[in-house]
């Protein structure tokens, strides 16, 4: 069966950044396992300690391709990594691999980004900015090209509360053009001090940046068959290739891992905000259908971008309307299908309170977190282990932090061109490449999502479940045992403080009230 996007992709050379983060892995994957391309470039840095081929041979045996290796045992061998890294100019690739992938490449796919929310700016502007516009200019060389699609963000735009499908150049202070000549004449150092005044309204380098790649999209973009792609919060794959599939600690995720494991008690999130969460496999879907209708308008002289003028098209994936989910209904989900299938790494009963107080938080997190952590510590050096919990709440609470600028408060995302896309798909594409989310069951994708942590996160098989349990229900008797405990002591302060202020009234009635002798006239 060929389908409008399987044609597309027949045949087709496909470029990838990123390739090696989890968005990247599952797109690749997707376009090995359903479309017949006939090659995949991917982008692969060179670390101190691994070279290229290292890192390749890792990556070919990642969990998300044992379903393709079934079904096409040689699919990976279309696959050829390409040294090259995107915070390097001419994106650190020689001479020979620039011309091979200018004269095959029909098809990029830049979905490389630093997500650090605290990356200095001067290496945030190199990754998420400037490798942007250096892909730009490789693309104008591929004579053959079909299709570009720039993986961005929802929130590149985040000081809107309501976000449409459109460029935002209002929100920054400083034209990217500009900014990147600062970031290449300027000091590493000087670059990262005048961040807060560059950045403006935007909470973070990774945001700031990401907006600044929209911008060069916008600018030096418009002669190329390109589209943006905002995804919100990714979490795990729902279906596609195995349910829950998750390989990283990222975000969101973080503070799901940390909750099932029973370290995370304290939130400080909004539960009645939106949770503008996406599976991964939906994401990679969006992808490939926006690189496919990209190049389908492109074909066509009645709609061409460059004729009318009109700036590249964005599709943003977020939660539906009509289909939407508080972090507060997410995180009940969550705890609820971990009571179901908990793991025996847990060190106590899952529960979570929220908080949206700054000081509140700060305060809970001595009683939530830090003395429970300092006891649990206190015991593993007893045992000669090495202390985790009091360091581990550290980066937690400043990552809780770093995240409630997003799960503090509802967005509204536009999703009317991506609404479009959907729309414009055969049924059978639909089926093959689905991302509609009015119609995903969070209770299915919760329940898939904690399966997947408990097996690719926490490394944890089936055969220990019922160990799990026993160990979940001697948790939870403790956890209310030591709730009865608390309750009666903080009933037993009352008492004695309520005893101590009665005390001090009958004390000063017994003052201020007149001698009865005094009443008497002495004779």
């Amino acid at each position: 069966m060929q389908t409008d996007i399987l044609q597309f992709y027949r045949d087709k050379s496909v470029f990838v950044t990123g390739g090696t983060g989890f968005l990247g892995k599952v797109i690749i994957e997707k376009l090995l396992r359903s479309t017949d391309v006939r090659r995949v470039y991917l982008l692969v840095r060179p670390k101190k300690n691994d070279t290229v081929e290292g890192r390749f041979q890792a990556w070919k045996d990642e969990p998300v391709f044992e379903i393709l290796l079934k079904a096409k045992p040689g699919a990976l061998k279309l696959v050829t990594p390409i040294s090259g890294d995107c915070s390097e100019p001419g994106l650190g690739l020689s001479d020979g691999d620039r011309r091979m992938v200018t004269a095959d490449v029909q098809v990029i796919i830049h979905s490389a980004a630093s997500i650090r929310f605290v990356e200095p700016l001067h290496r945030a502007l190199n990754i998420n900015t400037r490798a942007t516009r250096l892909l730009i200019q490789l693309a104008k060389e591929m004579k053959g090209l079909k299709a570009f699609v720039h993986i961005s963000t929802a929130f590149s735009n985040c000081p809107s509360q309501y976000i449409e499908e459109r460029f935002y150049p209002e929100h920054l202070s400083c034209p990217v053009a500009k900014v990147l000549e600062f970031n290449e004449t300027l000091s590493p150092d000087l670059m990262d001090k005048m961040a807060p005044a560059l950045m403006g309204k935007f909470p973070n380098t990774y945001t700031y940046t990401k907006a600044l790649a929209e911008q060069v999209i916008q600018m030096e973009g418009q002669d190329l068959p390109i589209c943006v792609f905002r995804p919100a919060i990714i979490l795990a794959n729902f279906k596609e290739p195995m349910s829950g599939w998750i390989d990283n600690l990222h975000g969101i995720v973080a503070l799901i891992y940390g909750n099932a494991h029973g370290i995370l008690r304290l939130l400080y999130v909004n539960p009645k905000a939106d949770a503008l969460v996406v599976p991964g496999d939906y994401c990679a879907n969006v992808a490939l259908a926006s690189g496919w209708q990209v190049a389908k308008n492109s074909e066509s002289p009645s709609s061409s971008q460059l004729a009318a003028k009109k700036p590249p098209p964005i599709y943003t994936l977020a939660t539906a309307k009509s289909n939407s989910i508080t972090f507060g209904e997410a995180v009940k989900l969550g705890i609820a299908h971990n009571h179901k299938i908990p793991v025996t790494k847990t060190i106590w009963y899952p529960f979570a309170h929220f908080t949206t107080c700054p000081w509140l938080f700060k305060l809970g997190c001595i009683f939530y977190h830090l003395i429970p952590g300092f006891f649990f510590d206190l015991l593993l050096r007893i045992q000669g282990k090495k202390p985790i919990l009091m360091r581990s709440y550290q980066k937690i609470h400043e990552a809780l932090l770093l995240l409630f600028p997003f799960n503090g408060k509802t967005y509204e995302m536009d999703m009317k061109n991506t609404n479009q896309l959907w729309d414009s798909m055969s049924p059978e594409d639909r089926s093959i490449f689905p991302f509609d989310m009015a119609t995903l069951n969070w209770e299915e994708y919760y329940s898939r999502i904690l399966s997947g942590m408990r097996v690719f996160l926490f490394k944890e098989s089936w055969d220990t479940l019922e160990v799990a349990k026993k160990r979940l229900f001697r948790f939870y008797v403790l956890h209310r045992f030591l709730q009865l405990v608390l309750c009666l002591a903080l009933g037993k302060i009352v008492w004695i403080l309520y005893s101590l202020i009665a005390n001090n009234n009958i004390r000063s009635i017994e003052v201020t009230l007149p001698s009865p002798v005094a009443d008497f006239p002495s004779i």
